[in-house]
């Protein structure tokens, strides 16, 4: 059941994301543009079959025509720069979205290797069930993959980010071979960050980066560990750390964030 309940999940994460009212705004304002090209054009038209008639009126429908393009202009350059805003929040969503996809594929890997691994060991465990009833009373101890889920859940879902912080760190104590091992690293400085204690989320992310700089969650732990520089008022460090995710990472959607930021200033 958690098998299909991930690959459902991965399904809906790559679905569409419904319109939202700034993109149904633009998309009337520019119908509105279209309409108004529309009608320049025929007054343009008709302007050009007034020669004939005489430079007054020449003159004056270029005045009108002139004037109906500078609005237009103003116009546009209004819905461009509300067009740059949304694109910014749809960045920012699509990073969030790439990561959570990312676990998740990791996860579902790890999963189906592990189903493999249960189906080899389910006789043997309906052999030994006698024996070993008094211990069925117990809590089983959840399995490398339930942990680490349990951990993201905590810090993504809940705000637990120190509960959450502790189920990873002893995930790496366990498993420092497991595929999610690298990941467990990053989401212990989103969960240091979560809890505002900045300094330390700059060295876990910084772990992250120096060990594994060819990680596809190197780029990410740059981009946030930038964002602790500038939660603590650093500034300078910050702009430098934007600077290097768009040298190191330039084709990463990080690399977008990070241009964002500075251009921002």
């Amino acid at each position: 059941m958690r098998f299909i309940f991930i690959l459902l999940s991965l399904l809906l994460l790559s679905g569409c994301v419904p319109p939202s009212q700034n993109q149904l705004r633009m998309e009337k304002d520019l119908a509105e543009m279209k309409r108004r090209l529309a009608q320049l054009e025929v007054r343009t038209v008709e302007t050009s079959q007034a020669k004939i008639a005489g430079g007054d009126t020449q003159q004056r429908q270029a005045a009108e025509l002139l004037a109906g393009v500078d609005n237009l202009r103003v116009e546009f350059q209004s819905v461009n720069g509300r067009m740059d805003d949304l694109g910014q929040e749809n960045r920012a969503l699509a990073n969030e979205l790439q990561l959570i996809k990312d676990d998740m594929g990791l996860q579902l890997t790890s999963l189906t290797n592990r189903v493999a691994e249960l189906e080899g060991q389910a006789l043997t465990q309906q052999t030994q069930s006698a024996q070993q009833q008094p211990e069925q009373n117990l809590k089983p101890e959840p399995t490398a993959e339930q942990l680490y889920q349990d951990a993201l859940d905590a810090i993504r879902n809940q705000d637990k980010y120190s509960a959450g912080r502790k189920m990873l760190e002893s995930f790496v104590s366990k498993y420092p071979k497991h595929e999610l091992y690298i990941n467990a690293l990053y989401w212990i400085g989103e969960a240091y960050y979560g809890e505002k204690q900045y300094e330390s989320a700059i060295l876990q992310f910084q772990d992250v980066i120096s060990k594994y700089a060819s990680h596809p969650k190197a780029a990410a732990a740059m981009l946030k560990q930038a964002l602790s520089f500038d939660a603590l008022g650093d500034k300078e460090n910050a702009r430098t750390t934007m600077q290097k995710v768009m040298a190191e990472y330039p084709d990463s959607p990080q690399a977008t964030t990070a241009k964002s930021y500075l251009e921002k200033g």
